[in-house]
């Protein structure tokens, strides 16, 4: 049967439609045309209230330009058109869809987020080989049981809808890898997502679930779960087996506490934050093999257990904002990137130590193990009028007469603050910290507004704060330094991004750019998934608005996303 044949069965007016409707001059027909060349065909930001009918029929009419012209050559044969396989209608002002969506059959493709839908039309049973489904930021209350035909689907994205429910069968498409139904109205998950046997990644935030079904714990090959803003009091002991799971979002429910996880040997991510956790025990830590971040910020632990130190993978812990007065010595012991205390009553650890940094309060908790004070090999020997200037640690001279700062070649970790205490009041133009073993650059107030290309041979540096200095722009070494994970540049000037750039540093989780002069936020930016902590405000810019900017990163990206122009 030819492609005309099957859709006249469809359509009984197939290939006879000579008449030209208003509606189709909203799409000039050079576009109509290149669609039948590529089966390709992007409407996107045109303002249309409603799509022409030609849209439909690109497939199934006569050319405008055949009507026209009926001597035609070899290249130019209209009927060995190629079927529309990509359609994209999104950022529009469309309120339905016409039935005739079903003329497009071979559609794998069907992009339509950010219009005005209610609802969709029961056609789309038609689409049998589309593999992708956009239909976020529209306004859909419920979805037709005949989506239950799309077995072919990969990716289905309905984030901020007005959805109570699901269709019945909607387990039965069993294709999907990817669906996101975060930012509806969901008050319960049937059981039956179960049946999803190639389920990868699930988004449920921001709904207003009360529990999880235990019949989940079935998705075998679920790797990234998100529950981050609901109102969710447990979670079944079932989740707990779930073998394939990395990622893990729970944060801003009701928890009180933790599950523990004795098969998620793979969990990379567990996100808990914003809940009302009270304990954090051995049991809850003993399984977590494989964890990179944790995060518990903002809930109600007391205490941190000494079993933490079984989390030998780990490189983030956030602890901020919790009941804690004091940590176990043990944790100076992991190869933490990133730790966070603020907001705790700490009594035995010293502001100005917590104030320097992830490294400084892990070595001050490290000497605590043996001994109550620093170890002998962490502090300066006395220097006095008969110490050689080899043995001296700072070369005060150079400092005073030269204004050079040099603490070269010492094979040194951490930059110990007595060398910069030997500055006292004199102007230093020059530092030189090279031949150490330095993983991050100090952290002091400045007024710098550019870094030396050389920085570029710190290529295993992972954390750089410049913080409260006067740069403008990112500095443009930073691109070139590829293990940086962690860049602090808050309270400065900096103006613009350049998101390409920023995409290519592979291993940038955190990027803090708090309190600078931002007037815009390229939508660009959304395309950096690598990061994990996006920090934005006290920035003049209006969008994305505050309400965005408070959901958290992952909210700020995709909103981002959604908004890059076609």
């Amino acid at each position: 049967m030819s492609r005309l044949q099957r859709v006249a069965a469809r359509d009984p007016r197939a290939g006879f439609r000579a008449e030209r409707t208003d509606s189709s001059t909203s799409v000039p027909q050079g576009l109509l045309k290149s669609a039948r060349k590529s089966g390709q065909l992007n409407l996107s930001g045109r303002n249309l209230s409603e799509v022409p009918p030609c849209v439909w029929r690109v497939n199934v009419d006569v050319p405008e330009e055949a009507k026209q012209n009926l001597s035609f050559s070899a290249a130019e044969r209209w009927w060995e058109q190629t079927d529309l396989t990509k359609l994209i209608l999104s950022n529009n002002k469309l309120q339905s869809l016409s039935e005739d969506l079903g003329l497009l059959p071979a559609l794998t493709v069907l992009d339509i987020h950010d219009n005005q839908l209610t609802s969709l039309p029961s056609a789309i049973r038609e689409l049998e080989n589309l593999q992708k489904l956009n239909i976020s930021h529209n306004k859909l209350k419920m979805l037709p049981e005949e989506i239950a035909n799309l077995k072919n689907l990969k990716g289905f994205y309905l984030q901020h809808n007005e959805l109570t429910c699901l269709p019945e069968g909607f387990e039965q498409l069993s294709s999907l890898e990817d669906l996101d139904l975060s930012n509806n109205r969901l008050t319960a998950v049937p059981g039956s997502f179960s049946s999803l046997p190639n389920l990868m990644r699930l988004n449920l935030s921001s709904n207003q679930l009360k529990s999880l079904p235990a019949e989940i714990s079935r998705m075998k090959k679920l790797k990234h779960l998100d529950c981050n803003s609901n109102l969710l009091e447990t979670v079944p002991p079932e989740l707990a087996g779930m073998e394939s799971l990395e990622l893990l979002y729970l944060r801003r429910n009701k928890l009180r506490f933790l599950p523990e996880f004795p098969s998620c040997r793979l969990l990379k991510e567990l996100h808990v934050g914003e809940n009302q956790i009270e304990m954090l025990g051995a049991e809850h830590l003993k399984h977590l093999n494989s964890i990179l971040v944790l995060d518990l910020r903002d809930n109600k632990l007391k205490s941190v257990p000494d079993e933490i130190t079984l989390l030998q993978s780990l490189e983030r812990l956030d602890l901020s904002n919790n009941d804690i007065s004091s940590l176990p010595y043990s944790l100076g012991n992991l190869h933490l990137k990133f730790l966070a205390l603020e907001g705790n009553p700490l009594r035995t650890i010293r502001r100005e130590i917590i104030n320097k940094g992830t490294q400084e309060v892990l070595k001050y908790l490290r000497s605590k193990i043996t001994d109550d004070g620093p170890r002998q090999s962490d502090s300066f020997p006395e220097t006095t009028a008969m110490t050689l200037p080899s043995e001296s640690r700072v070369n005060v001279h150079a400092i005073v007469t030269l204004k050079i700062l040099d603490y070269s070649d010492k094979q040194a970790a951490l930059i110990p603050d007595e060398v910069f205490d030997a500055v006292k009041g004199n102007v230093v133009t020059s530092v030189n910290f090279s031949k150490n073993q330095l993983q991050e650059i100090p952290k002091r107030n400045n007024f710098l507004h550019s870094l030396p290309e050389e920085m570029k041979s710190l290529i295993r540096l992972q954390t750089i704060n410049l913080s409260f200095n006067r740069f403008k722009v990112l500095p443009e070494v930073l691109y070139d330094i590829p293990a940086l994970e962690t860049i602090l540049i808050s309270n400065n000037q900096v103006g613009s991004l350049s998101p390409q750039k920023i995409k290519v540093m592979e291993n940038l989780m955190t990027l803090d750019l708090q309190n600078n002069d931002l007037l815009q936020v390229p939508p660009e930016l959304g395309n950096c998934v690598s990061l994990r902590t996006l920090l934005l405000d006290g920035n003049p810019f209006r969008v994305p608005r505050a309400a965005i900017l408070t959901k958290g990163t992952a909210a700020i990206l995709e909103y981002l996303r959604d908004r890059i122009p076609a």
